[in-house]
């Protein structure tokens, strides 16, 4: 965004206004002697001039203008950057049986805490939430520590513990345990000893994964302390990179605007800005952010997805805003806009530059005489 120029003293600003003026008029004329070109960079116009290089001079090609009108309102600076969506979370399943694998989920199958993750010698593996402590040991009666308690929570959390007798915060391997080991076994229609192998219990750091990669394969033998497979969690996120210059500017819960490869768009918000600046081989300097869509379901089941993000950065109440093609540099330094007053007649007024919209197109003006409903010259092609 480029800054707002500093206000033009009365003496130059008159000459540029005169100046600026008698450039449009000499810009009509059938014959000139250069050729004139106008470019707008970043919001801001600028006027070259280039000689003929000999020869007669060519006409400038015509510039279809219309009118547009100035409103005020709430302007809001945002920013639009380009992010991937995809599935939050990256989780591993390591696997402590021994034997042949038997059984394996498929890529993009959900997987809930308490159902089979996949079989060893044809003996089902379940997994389980837990993310403090893993299967290390075998489990059974009267045997305490963090893996006995992740084993009492997610027993009552899958529903087995029916008589609701494991304490919340037990960390002991006690009958009501037992009890719900067997009501686990019979669900898995193996035999029911109210004990557990290292081998039985996948522990994983959510309620429901979502697979995403399988790193063992059937038939292939299943080592122990090896990854099984990877997964994901099943909400959905959306990762950009942003310029590092706009991390001060964002805050988790700031509202943003996705849009998604079918063309719809789906509001959201920033759950987490990242603080590790990263550069690119152009040397330009980003972090990492991430966003939360409102509606999961309406972003769809595609993953690693192009999609456009619009991101509110600043917003400004009660702002004189014109489209960002209205604005003419003036020779004299700073930018200007062309009004058209009732009677037809055209006259350039100075401007002051505040917030862009690049979303939008339009931009904060501030000026002697600018007032909402005037109309200004812009450019229709």
């Amino acid at each position: 965004m480029n800054a707002a120029p500093t206000a033009l003293e009365s003496e130059p600003e008159s000459r540029s206004l005169r100046t600026a003026m008698a450039t449009r008029r000499r810009r009509r004329r059938a014959v000139v002697t250069v050729t004139v070109v106008v470019v707008i960079v970043g919001g801001a116009g600028y006027v070259t001039a280039t000689s003929g290089g000999g020869g007669k001079a060519k006409a400038p090609a015509a510039i279809s203008t219309g009118t547009a009108t100035v409103t005020r309102g709430t302007l809001t600076a945002r920013t639009s950057v380009s992010g991937t969506l995809t599935y939050g979370g990256s989780y591993q399943a390591v696997n402590q049986a021994s034997g042949i694998v038997t059984a394996l989920p498929k890529l993009g199958q959900i997987v809930r805490q308490g159902q089979v993750l996949y079989k060893v010698n044809g003996k089902p593996v379940v997994f389980f939430k837990g993310k403090s402590t893993p299967m290390y040991r075998d489990l059974k009666k009267d045997m305490t520590g963090p893996d006995v308690a992740e084993l009492n929570t997610a027993l009552v959390a899958a529903g087995y513990d029916s008589g609701g007798d494991i304490s919340s915060d037990s960390s002991t391997y006690t009958s009501a345990t037992a009890a719900a080991v067997k009501n686990l076994q019979d669900d898995l229609d193996v035999k029911q000893t109210g004990k557990l192998a290292k081998g039985d219990i996948v522990f994983i750091g959510a309620s429901k994964i979502r697979i995403t990669a399988l790193q063992f394969h059937l038939g292939g033998p299943a080592q122990p302390g090896a990854v099984v497979l990877t997964g994901s969690s099943t909400e959905r996120q959306v990762n950009v990179d942003v310029d590092a210059s706009l991390q001060e500017k964002l805050k988790e819960g700031q509202k943003v605007t996705i849009t998604l490869p079918n063309g719809s768009s789906v509001n959201g918000s920033v759950s987490s800005v990242g603080t590790v600046v990263k550069k690119s081989q152009s040397g330009r300097s980003t972090i990492s952010v991430t966003i939360a869509p409102g509606d999961s379901k309406a972003t769809g089941n595609l993953d690693q997805a192009p999609v456009g993000v619009s991101i509110t950065t600043e917003s400004v109440d009660g702002a004189l805003m014109v489209p960002v093609n209205a604005l003419l540099a003036l020779l004299g330094g700073g930018y200007g806009i062309e009004v058209v007053s009732a009677d037809g007649t055209h006259h350039l007024m100075p401007v002051e530059l505040g917030l862009f919209d690049d979303t939008a197109g339009t931009v904060q003006i501030t000026g002697k005489g600018i007032v909402p409903g005037q109309k200004v010259v812009v450019p229709t092609s």
